[in-house]
């Protein structure tokens, strides 16, 4: 990829991913705020400024990495502090808060298709710009919601699976997670990780579909 076509593709993706990664930790927060837990309230960490949740590494390094060469743009944020016992039931609501994240970002997703619609030719808000810019934001936030959904811990979808496991599994599970990052990583190198992440991102494109009535 040559100088000026990267320099674009930054351009057009920065503000998605920034927003997919912001508002996914935000949620984080905001859930488990409601639920009982304060830290993220009392760190700062429930705003929707992107500073409090910028990773120098998984918001600006790996993600310019991989648009240079052409990669899948992904990245992460610093992980929001859940005290998940100060939650009110916290095996259940452990539940609700890792939920929050994959949620906000399908919700996203929808907000993009809806510009993706407005701005395609013949829409109120026509714009070759926007329109580039509005399917990054759904790509985005729909592959951070199927890697976040793949039942590994610290991902979501390992908290998810720890909530909804018997006590004694979900203990047993739960003592995997310092090996979590370590095992993504593997997948990555390999390329399993698309392949485990295939089915999920279906999922979320047929009830994107569905929402927007595609």
């Amino acid at each position: 990829m040559d100088t000026h076509n990267a320099i674009i593709r930054i351009c057009v993706n920065a503000i998605p991913l920034i927003l997919a990664i912001t508002l996914h930790e935000a949620a984080h927060g905001y859930i488990a705020r409601m639920l009982g837990d304060n830290t993220a309230y009392m760190m700062g960490r429930v705003t929707l400024n992107p500073a409090r949740h910028i990773d120098p590494v998984g918001t600006i390094v790996f993600p310019l990495i991989s648009l240079v060469f052409g990669g899948v743009i992904f990245g992460w944020a610093k992980p929001v502090p859940v005290n998940f016992g100060n939650l009110r039931n916290p095996k259940r609501d452990m539940f609700w808060v890792a939920g929050a994240g994959p949620l906000a970002n399908f919700v996203m997703a929808v907000l993009w298709g809806l510009l993706l619609k407005g701005a395609s030719p013949g829409g109120a808000i026509a714009s070759n710009g926007l329109l580039e810019m509005a399917g990054a934001g759904i790509q985005i936030n729909l592959m951070l919601l199927a890697l976040n959904l793949l039942p590994i811990l610290p991902l979501d979808g390992g908290r998810i699976a720890v909530s909804l496991l018997p006590h004694g599994l979900a203990a047993s599970y739960a003592r995997l997670e310092p090996y979590g990052f370590m095992v993504v990583i593997v997948l990555l190198a390999t390329g399993i990780l698309s392949d485990l992440m295939r089915p999920i991102l279906r999922v979320a494109e047929y009830a994107l579909g569905l929402v927007l009535g595609l």
